[in-house]
């Protein structure tokens, strides 16, 4: 067998660098929060794959769906002929969506999901503008990576700007930008850039995930939707990352108060299982034309499988409710974290659920961020054997994805994991 050194040394030469892989290791099996390498050293699981295993590595009951459908049939294309999985997922999400009249289409990434709700929009107002927010992720295709509101790394050189795409600062008052900044901002591009009438779309996360874990304020979510109704934009809720109760309900959004106009998905829908989708409201969803909207691989019959399963699994456990007593847990450790004087400096500390995420500073009580410290507690962590993953407008927040599955026991063990990596820098 293949060590890590040793396939570390065929993937650089085979693969090219521009798709990164944090830890330097290679996996041999994964079940629930653990996870082996191929030289047999344990972790435990506190990226869940970038909040896909919210239902754990390879659930039961999630493999044995997946099984049950590879005994009938791996791929035939929706468009080509249609299957029932298909039809009851949709009708599923439509009941558990926070839209009142709801349709859903399958995909299978959540670029596409991002970028297709973008071209329902389009379509649905006949206008092309789209609105999002500094430090957002969209994703990597061409048009989702001018809607991201951070250029280094995923905006290669030479790639240029979207035409259409306006970035609103978010507001971060932590770090300098209160809502009603963030508002006037936006407000100044509907009078220097693009007209209202000329918007189709506004589009943001409940909970930044890339761009750091900073949540929405409520009361921003509400005027958006204000702005929205007024000027008839579409309001598009990005849950690709924070849904299925990641924080603490089914989708993000219910949070908030609002119906918002269209909804893309994808990472915990499938459990594993490559699986995205858009739910919005049915008048907007029909207003592209047969054809006009698809994939060849969208909703695949596997990944309709699986993510039924996870939807049984979310109600039947009540992962929501974990996800809300798992945060809890987490945010009292780091706030503890914070308070010693052995440890890694620690800043704003926050979480929505178990989406929970803690800065690192350069000085005890400041806010200034510490990037470098930042990329030494991932390394220190996995040497501890954690899996931890960073993200961030500014490259200084420990994220924490831990499936919402995770025992205990093993929830704590990585917490000591993570003390013991806080303390190794």
């Amino acid at each position: 067998m293949s060590t890590n050194a040793e396939l570390l040394a065929r993937r650089q030469k085979a693969i090219p660098r521009g798709v990164a892989t944090g830890a330097p290791i290679f996996l041999d099996r994964a079940e629930n929060a653990e996870i082996w390498d191929i030289e047999g050293n344990r972790y435990i699981d506190f990226g869940s794959g970038i909040a896909v295993t919210n239902t754990g590595h390879r659930h039961p009951k999630v493999i044995a769906a997946a099984a049950a459908q590879l005994e009938k049939f791996a791929h035939v294309a929706w468009q080509v002929t249609g299957y029932g999985s298909y039809v009851e997922l949709a009708e599923r999400l439509n009941a558990l969506a926070p839209i009142a009249d709801a349709k859903t289409i399958f995909f299978t990434t959540g670029a596409e999901a991002t970028e297709n709700a973008v071209k329902i929009a389009r379509a649905y107002t006949k206008r092309q503008g789209v609105i999002t927010f500094t430090g957002a992720f969209h994703g990597r295709t061409q048009l989702t990576v001018a809607m991201t509101g951070k250029a280094v790394p995923y905006r290669t050189p030479g790639t240029p700007p979207a035409i259409g795409i306006f970035h609103c600062p978010f507001p971060i008052p932590i770090h300098g930008t209160t809502e009603e900044e963030a508002l006037h901002s936006l407000y100044h591009i509907m009078k220097a850039d693009i007209a209202p009438t000329d918007i189709a779309a506004i589009v943001i996360e409940p909970v930044q995930g890339e761009g750091g874990f900073y949540q929405t304020p409520v009361s921003f979510m509400k005027k958006l939707r204000e702005i929205c109704d007024q000027h008839g934009i579409c309001l598009v809720s990005d849950e690709v990352q924070t849904g299925f109760a990641r924080t603490g309900k089914v989708f993000a959004t219910e949070h908030f108060g609002i119906e918002p106009d269209l909804i893309p998905v994808a990472k915990a829908l499938g459990g594993g299982f490559p699986i995205s989708g858009v739910i919005g409201k049915s008048h907007i969803m029909d207003s592209v034309e047969p054809g006009g909207l698809g994939g060849t691989y969208a909703g695949n019959p596997i990944s309709c499988a699986a993510a039924l399963a996870v939807l049984d699994v979310i109600e039947e456990e009540k992962l929501c409710d974990r996800a809300n007593w798992m945060g809890e847990i987490m945010k009292a450790r780091i706030n503890g974290f914070k308070q010693s004087n052995s440890l890694r400096p620690i800043g704003d500390v926050r979480g929505l659920g178990a989406m929970v995420a803690f800065e690192l500073v350069k000085e005890r009580g400041g806010n200034e961020p510490d990037a470098d410290a930042t990329k030494a507690v991932t390394a220190a962590a996995l040497d501890a054997g954690l899996i931890l993953l960073s993200c961030g407008y500014y490259a200084n927040t420990i994220r924490l994805l831990a499936p919402l599955t995770i025992p205990e026991a093993q929830l704590h063990e990585g917490l000591d994991r993570l003390e013991v990596a806080l303390k190794a820098v």
